[in-house]
């Protein structure tokens, strides 16, 4: 890199690469206690496009993580779709991440390397029961599933014998079958309440030619397959991913306990994180570069690390960003200003000053008898101010005194200003040129506009102007460039793509891929994609404008950063730009300029929403049926999704900032009676898990204006409940109690003793009951299948009703099976 140096910064040697979070605290109490001997985490993209924004947040925590505490970080290639994974994705997110930053060695993985393996997993599996070949249709299979309500149905073909499912496993994987015709799938739990539990599909036929081993298979592994096989394969210790994946976790521990893995990895979820004004999913980006709404996948307006590389963002404005996004349990979207903010604070320190007009003004100095060759500094007083070495770097390398960082300016007769800066018949206010006027010249003095000429439509095309002596007063300070030795050249100014924070509206959890690819990847991507996304597009988010910049900048090095004065950051477009036909693309602006208008809606949706508290008319529920009490919707005329409106996506953007999640603070904003309610909650670390209950614990009893209890009052129970002093059966229990009643959650529980624990004797009695009643299980566990003690725990919890404080049991759960 060739950039102007930034000042290097204060050296920070105890400053964690990872903030403390919940994962940190794991790793490190199983460092502590010898479980592993060292550390490995693991980044797995999907090589079916290209690395994006949605990947920088979790492939530098992986990474981080691993750094911290001194261990191995592996890149590896999740490539089990043959239909779209690439050998160009593969290498274009490698090279994007290896720009970012990442240094994984010799640890470079693909999941095709393991082929062979997971192939003598699936018979394993088969051979102990665990799996079977099903031959119904995807469609029946979904059926056979039921729901969150209805267990599931086995298929006919769930008992077939081992040596028949052996031999279809092995006529599969030759070749024998078409596309869909049979799946192999594990044999779990059709009544699980989790629903990932019954029966997922572990291999699918898929007749197709894959990048790296051609024709050698026609059976591919799920990623619920694959995923946990490669990590206990690959040595993983700590395999962390996204919530999306919570429910997924309990395949990963079935197959772990199933196959033996000693020492095995473990799953660990953390929040999503979004960013507002973008889409990540794949196959809407796609449509984007089909339909010619972006120039490519490298189209500085698109999320792709891609372009934002061809934008000119540095690796350490990105790396910055990421830092500043905690790790917790909670799915958020990042305001995009975090984002750009993190990219001007890096270019501000990077980028020398210079000066480039871009819609240009002819300005004769009719005074001014011979050039003036001026002497202008690259960087402004606080960049000098805050220089730690008291240095500031050259466009062309090394740090330098300030009074060195110069460039030599011509100043002629003929010059260029912007259009918009001068005014024939100026607004109130306007301290720019006007007809008899003064401005003054960046580092050039104050010139009087004396006379203008404009064209037959009334435009401005010439002004004559006189250059002022040192005495002269001015109000305000333009740029400009000499109109014979600029350099002509074309400035793209880009905008943000999208024109609302949330284009995807409420599809967009559910259409959102960056996480990683899902047990059905292949038939989503047939589905077809909604083009709502679309109407959000910002009208004018390329301008192309042609004007002129100064001379100095021929001699800088390609990929120096500038900022051009009052204009915005800028470097040379590294595809289009040539020396003799100079292409400079706008970075970022100096100034958020989407932020008064956003404000300005979320104070008036504030106050909207304190209106609505007071006026709000509470439905009753006389003449509804028990789901449209429950706010679940009429059954014979079923909810349909509609598009936030301007308001509502101002409100979610409040909630989303308050701590809500995502899909809480949705359903609040379209939701007067929700809105209402919550307006009274403590806006402090509590108000996450209050809009959560008033989504998923209150929202019957508000809209039927039954509850009694105030928001505000919801903040201490939801602190302890933080903290990990009540359970949620007993947070519920109260939560519930207090609405019938307007008393407080925290006074309830202590009256009626809600909170009150187990003894020991009852405790004890209630683990012999539990191992007495399961003693298969007991003698697997003493075999060694130790991940057993989550199901012991779970049947104790169960049977004293979640009073069993965690600990304890833990204790007499080890003794009890020792």
């Amino acid at each position: 890199m060739t950039d102007a140096p930034k000042p290097p910064a204060p050296a920070e040697p105890d400053a964690p690469l990872v903030a403390p979070n919940f994962i940190t605290e794991i790793i490190e109490k199983d460092l502590a206690s010898g479980k592993y001997p060292r550390i490995v985490t693991r980044f797995p993209p999907d090589p079916s496009g290209y690395a994006h924004l949605g990947h920088v947040f979790a492939s530098l925590l992986d990474f981080n993580t691993a750094r911290q505490y001194g261990g191995q970080f592996n890149l590896r290639m999740d490539d089990t779709n043959p239909e779209l994974a690439r050998q160009e994705y593969a290498d274009s997110i490698a090279d994007d991440l290896r720009w970012l930053g990442l240094d994984w060695g010799e640890h470079f993985y693909y999941a095709s390397d393991y082929f062979d393996r997971y192939y003598e997993y699936a018979e394993q599996l088969v051979k102990q029961g665990d799996a079977y070949v099903d031959s119904v249709s995807a469609e029946e299979m979904s059926r056979l599933r039921g729901n969150a309500t209805t267990p599931g149905t086995p298929s006919p073909y769930r008992d077939r014998g081992v040596e028949e499912n052996l031999d279809l496993l092995r006529r599969m994987k030759a070749g024998e079958f078409g596309d869909g015709e049979h799946v192999l799938r594990a044999k779990i739990d059709l009544s699980a309440p989790n629903i990932k539990l019954r029966d997922p599909v572990l291999y699918r036929i898929v007749n197709k030619p894959h990048f790296r081993t051609g024709d050698t298979w026609k059976i591919y592994p799920a990623y619920d397959f694959e995923h946990p096989l490669q990590d206990a394969i690959e040595g993983v210790t700590h395999s962390m991913c996204s919530l999306e994946f919570i429910d997924n976790r309990a395949i990963y521990d079935w197959l772990m306990e199933k196959l033996g893995f000693d020492p095995r990895p473990h799953q660990y979820e953390f929040g999503r994180r979004g960013l507002e004004y973008t889409i990540t999913s794949k196959r809407k980006l796609r449509q984007l570069v089909q339909q010619g709404k972006v120039s490519g996948w490298d189209d500085p307006r698109m999320p792709t690390l891609r372009a934002q590389r061809r934008l000119g963002v540095t690796p350490e404005a990105m790396r910055a960003f990421a830092s500043q996004i905690g790790v917790n349990r909670t799915n958020r979207t990042v305001d995009l200003a975090v984002y750009e903010n993190a990219v001007r604070d890096d270019l501000n320190h990077r980028a020398p000053r210079v000066m480039a007009v871009l819609e240009p003004l002819r300005v004769t100095l009719t005074n001014l008898d011979a050039p003036q060759t001026l002497s202008l500094p690259y960087w402004p007083h606080d960049v000098v101010r805050d220089s730690p070495d008291g240095l500031v770097g050259l466009p062309g390398g090394g740090r330098v005194e300030p009074e060195q960082a110069v460039r030599d300016v011509l100043l002629t007769r003929e010059i260029y200003i912007e259009r918009s800066d001068f005014e024939a018949e100026p607004p109130k206010g306007y301290k720019r040129l006007t007809p008899g006027g003064t401005v003054r010249l960046r580092g050039a003095g104050i010139v009087r506009a004396d006379e203008f000429e404009t064209d037959e439509a009334g435009h401005v095309t010439h002004i004559k102007a006189t250059l002022l002596g040192e005495d002269a007063k001015a109000g305000g300070v333009i740029h400009w460039v000499s109109a014979e030795r600029a350099l002509p050249a074309e400035f793209r100014l880009y905008d943000r793509l999208f024109r609302v924070p949330h284009p995807e509206g409420d599809n967009e959890d559910v259409d959102d891929d960056s996480a990683g690819p899902s047990e059905h990847d292949a038939e989503h991507e047939a589905a077809p994609v909604s083009e709502g996304f679309m109407r959000y597009l910002t009208p004018d988010s390329l301008r192309v404008l042609r004007g002129f910049v100064e001379p100095s900048v021929a001699s800088d090095p390609q990929d120096t950063r500038y900022q051009f004065e009052r204009q915005g950051y800028f470097w040379r477009d590294p595809v289009d730009s040539r020396e003799d036909a100079l292409v400079f693309g706008r970075i970022i602006t100096l100034k958020d300029t989407w932020a008064k208008t956003a404000k300005a809606e979320a104070i008036k949706l504030t106050e909207t929403a304190f209106v609505e508290k007071k006026k709000v008319e509470r439905p009753s529920t006389k003449g509804r049926g028990p789901s449209e009490a429950r706010g679940e919707g009429s059954s014979d005329a079923p909810a349909k999704a509609h598009t936030p409106t301007p308001e509502q996506e101002a409100e979610f953007t409040r909630l989303t900032a308050l701590g809500a999640a995502e899909g809480d603070a949705r359903t609040v904003a379209k939701d007067p009676a929700l809105l209402a309610f919550l307006t009274g909650a403590v806006q402090d670390a509590t108000f996450g898990q209050v809009a959560s209950w008033t989504v998923n614990e209150l929202v019957a009893g508000l809209r039927a204006g039954t509850v009694k209890v105030q928001a505000a009052d919801l903040a201490p129970l939801a602190a302890q409940y933080a903290e990990g002093r009540l359970p949620a059966r007993v947070a519920r229990d109260a939560l519930a109690r207090a609405a019938a009643s307007g008393k407080a959650p925290l006074t309830i529980i202590e009256r009626e003793g809600l909170n009150a624990g187990l003894s020991a004797e009852d405790l004890q009695k209630a683990v012999v009951e539990v191992l007495s009643a399961n003693p298969d299980k007991v003698e697997a566990y003493r075999g060694g299948k130790v991940a057993l003690l989550g199901f012991f725990t779970g049947q104790v919890m169960r049977a004293t009703g979640g009073k069993a404080d965690p600990q304890q049991l833990a204790a007499a759960l080890k003794d009890a099976l020792a």
